[in-house]
């Protein structure tokens, strides 16, 4: 359905941002012992998982009602 493929993209989009964000997080930690970063980083890795997670079943039921 492209509807759901539509979705999966936009929530691929967003985890490349999260990502971006998180790359952000870990300079900050290395120029210095910023524990709020460090929690941050330790956050957003999470979010990205789920919106990994998110990505791989919205794309599953793409290809389930395709059939």
């Amino acid at each position: 359905m492209e509807q759901l493929d539509n979705l999966a993209d936009q929530v691929a989009q967003l985890e490349h941002e999260i990502s971006d964000a998180i790359f952000d997080a870990v300079r900050s930690q290395l120029r210095g012992d910023d524990e709020a970063a460090r929690e941050l980083e330790r956050r957003l890795a999470k979010v990205r998982r789920s919106l990994q997670k998110a990505e791989a079943l919205l794309r599953g039921a793409a290809t389930a009602t395709d059939d």
